[in-house]
C-alpha cells in the first residue's frame, strides 16, 4: 500500500511539473550568453616560471589579453606563472610532448636544442639595450629562433628582460678576484659555468624557483640574476651585497609546438602572431625600464649594498672573462660569433 501510494505521488508531481510547463510553450529556458561560442573556443596553455609582475610575467598576460580581444574571446590563452605547471627543467619536453602549447625560457636553456643559443650568454655581449634590441630583432635573433625547426618547435619572438646583475653575503664585488672561492646559483649553460670557472668560483646550476631556497639554507653563497627577478622574489632580503655589473643578458625565446602550430588555421595563426608582435615590442620597451625603476625600490625599502661597477672596473672584468669568446667559437659557430663581436664593438 505504501508503495503505491509513493508512486501515485510521484506521477502527481511530474504530471504538476510537465503541466506547469505546458502553461507556458513558448518560453525557452534561460541562457547565459556568457557561455555562447564556448564550445569551440579554442584554449591554449602558456607556462612560465617567473612572478607575474616580471617583464616576462607582464608580457605573458598581455598577449593573452591581445589574443582575447583579437579574436572576439574566440582564443584563449591560460596563463600558469610560476612554475605552477611546469620547472624550467621540465618545460621544454613538456611542450615537446604536447602538454603546453606555449613557453618562454631563458634562451640559456637552449642550447640543448642547438649550441648557437650560447651566444646569448657570452660575457658583456649588449653593451646596452639598443644593442641587445639590434641584435635579438635582426640577423642573430632570426638564425636562433629558426635553429628551433629542427626540434618541431616554432619560434615566435625575443622577450628580453634584462641585464644580470651579482648578489652574495660573502663581501662586495667589484673585481674579478672578489669572486674566488664562492658558489653561486646558475642557470643550466656551458658558458656561465665557464665564466664562474675563470673567475676562480663554484657554479651550481638548479632551477630558478630553487634559488631562494638554496640562498636561504646557505647551500650557495650568491646568485645572478636580472633586478626584475632579485626584486619580485626577494633575494634581496636574503643577500648582503649586489654588484651592478651588466655582466650578461637574460631574456626569453617564445616558443610553440609546432605540431600544433601547424594544426592551426591560416585566421588563428595570423592573430597569434599579431598579438605576438605588439606585446614583443611592448616588452621590449618595459623590461629595461621595470629593472630601472625596481633597482630603485630596492635601494630605499632594503639593506643590502649596492656597487655599480666603473667603466675601468667593468674593462678589468672584460679582460678576464674575454677568452670564453675563442673558447666557445667552435661549438657555437665562429660566424655567428663574429657577428656578436661585431655588434659589441659597434656600441662599446
Amino acid at each position: 500500500m505504501k508503495s503505491y501510494v509513493l508512486l501515485a505521488g510521484m506521477v502527481l508531481l511530474l504530471a504538476a511539473f510537465f503541466g506547469y510547463r505546458s502553461f507556458f510553450p513558448g518560453e525557452e529556458i534561460p541562457y547565459d550568453d556568457d557561455q555562447e561560442g564556448l564550445k569551440d573556443q579554442i584554449v591554449f596553455k602558456f607556462s612560465h616560471v617567473v612572478a607575474e609582475n616580471t617583464p616576462k610575467g607582464l608580457a605573458a598576460q598581455r598577449f593573452a589579453e591581445l589574443v582575447a580581444e583579437k579574436s572576439d574571446g574566440h582564443i584563449k590563452i591560460e596563463v600558469f606563472p610560476n612554475g605552477s605547471l611546469y620547472s624550467d627543467i621540465e618545460e621544454i619536453n613538456a611542450l615537446k610532448e604536447g602538454q603546453v602549447h606555449f613557453i618562454a625560457p631563458s634562451t640559456s636553456k637552449l642550447g640543448m636544442l642547438s649550441p648557437k643559443w650560447a651566444v646569448l650568454d657570452l660575457p658583456f655581449a649588449f653593451p646596452s639595450r639598443k644593442a641587445a634590441l639590434e641584435g635579438l630583432n635582426g640577423d642573430i635573433g632570426e638564425q636562433l629562433l629558426d635553429s628551433l625547426q629542427g626540434d618541431g618547435i616554432k619560434g615566435l619572438a625575443h622577450w628580453p628582460n634584462g641585464f644580470k646583475q651579482l648578489t652574495t653575503n660573502k663581501g662586495p664585488i667589484q673585481k674579478p678576484e672578489d669572486l674566488k672561492g664562492q658558489s653561486f646559483r646558475i642557470m643550466q649553460s656551458d658558458v656561465i659555468s665557464a665564466q664562474f670557472s675563470r673567475l676562480k668560483a663554484k657554479a651550481i646550476q638548479d632551477s630558478f624557483n630553487s634559488t631562494y631556497k638554496l640562498l636561504e639554507e646557505g647551500e650557495v653563497d650568491g646568485e645572478e640574476n636580472t633586478v626584475s627577478n632579485i626584486y619580485s622574489k626577494k633575494f634581496y632580503n636574503l643577500q648582503k651585497h649586489m654588484t651592478i655589473s651588466n655582466h650578461g643578458y637574460l631574456g626569453y625565446a617564445v616558443m610553440m609546438s609546432g605540431k600544433v602550430w601547424n594544426e592551426q588555421s591560416e585566421e588563428t595563426k595570423k592573430i597569434l602572431l599579431e598579438a605576438m608582435e605588439e606585446t614583443t615590442a611592448w616588452n621590449s620597451r618595459m623590461a629595461f625600464d621595470m629593472n630601472e625603476e625596481l633597482l630603485e625600490k630596492i635601494r630605499q625599502n632594503s639593506s643590502i649594498q649596492i656597487h655599480e661597477l666603473t667603466p675601468e672596473e667593468e674593462q678589468e672584468w672584460q679582460a678576464v672573462l674575454d677568452p670564453i669568446y675563442e673558447d666557445f667559437s667552435q661549438d657555437i659557430g665562429k660566424n655567428l660569433v663574429k657577428e656578436m663581436k661585431e655588434l659589441r664593438g659597434k656600441y662599446e
